[in-house]
């Protein structure tokens, strides 16, 4: 499917098996774009940066197909526009009409303040049932996932559960200021607790080697500059897709924080229909069958295709992502084990 063209029909995807965690359980179909009512008059969204522009073209499209829609877009970090969120709200200020975050933390830490509107069951019954989530809606899911390099490992010796990575001479490629990665480490927190966390943390840093972004990770498992990394499942999806010959492969492990699925998501700032409408065009089939097959991203409407390359077997934990926006615990973790 050409970028530019997103409200057009979709190409066809290949057809994963689905897993328990994707199982549909019969939700409703996705809505498709030529059935949403047009959008017009004013509407303000905060949208954290992510996606290599692709929300862009999201954005785009939904503007030239709504030519009576005044869209106005804040573009910042996620994390940034939490901050100014709650800043805003406490001085009595509300600017935004709705918050498009790349991941659950930022959104969770915004809902906490009693600033959003519900998501209305007409809508919600649109989204996979595992993803439901009073506050805000899912738009797309993102897995952590272990990035390796064929020609220096082998599967076998990757661990299969992602504290063993800490008992290990691996090298390792990490992104410790990574946005992506604190919510990790978070719902490690969460499902290990702070003290194997902190010696995790340790652990891995002797044979760590950090950069700036997870894409960076991924490259440096390619180049052989690590053995492994670790890192959300598209970056690796879309470096194969630009060098099919790439020298790195997806790894998981099972039930713990290296399997996490984080997902992004929208908080309606006010109950208006225009905001309601904005969003069901994000979890229309256009819209989700683009996020799968451009970004690489798992869709949140049950009967969009999953994107091409990703691992079939997939077994994540059971954690509650409204609960990722208590990052603050985290950074004090990271910054005590001079990993940040």
């Amino acid at each position: 499917m050409d970028r530019r063209s997103l409200l057009k029909t979709a190409l066809a995807l290949g057809v994963l098996g689905p897993t328990p965690l994707w199982a549909a359980n019969n939700p409703a179909a996705a809505e498709s774009a030529d059935d949403l009512p047009p959008l017009s008059g004013e509407l303000t969204a905060y949208l954290g940066r992510g996606e290599g522009g692709l929300y862009d073209d999201i954005v785009a499209a939904i503007r030239k197909r709504n030519p009576d829609l005044d869209l106005k877009i804040r573009r910042a970090p996620s994390a940034a526009l939490a901050n100014t969120l709650i800043a805003e709200a406490k001085a009595g200020v509300r600017r935004a009409d709705l918050f498009w975050s790349i991941d659950a933390s930022s959104l969770g830490a915004v809902a906490k303040q009693g600033q959003s509107t519900p998501i209305p069951a007409a809508i919600q019954q649109h989204i996979k049932p595992n993803f439901r989530y009073e506050q805000w809606a899912a738009i797309s899911g993102r897995l952590r996932t272990v990035p390796y390099n064929p020609e220096r490992v082998t599967p076998a010796q990757l661990p299969k559960h992602i504290m063993g990575f800490a008992d290990t001479d691996l090298k390792i490629g990490w992104a410790p200021a990574y946005g992506a990665f604190q919510s990790f480490v978070t719902a490690m927190r969460l499902l290990e607790g702070e003290e194997r966390t902190r010696e995790w943390l340790s652990g891995v840093k002797r044979q760590a080697k950090s950069y700036a972004g997870e894409l960076g990770v991924v490259m440096a498992v390619a180049r052989g500059e690590v053995d492994v990394g670790f890192a959300n499942h598209y970056y690796t999806l879309r470096l194969k897709k630009g060098q099919p010959n790439a020298n790195v492969e997806l790894a998981l492990t099972e039930g713990d924080a290296g399997s996490l699925v984080n997902s992004s998501g929208v908080l309606l700032l006010n109950d208006s229909a225009l905001a309601r409408n904005f969003l069901r065009y994000l979890l229309s089939r256009e819209v989700q069958s683009f996020l799968a097959s451009q970004a690489y991203e798992i869709p949140m409407a049950a009967d969009v295709a999953l994107p091409e390359g990703l691992p079939g077997k997939i077994h994540p934990p059971e954690v509650d992502l409204t609960r990722l926006s208590d990052l603050q615990p985290t950074l004090e973790l990271l910054r005590e084990t001079r990993v940040l």
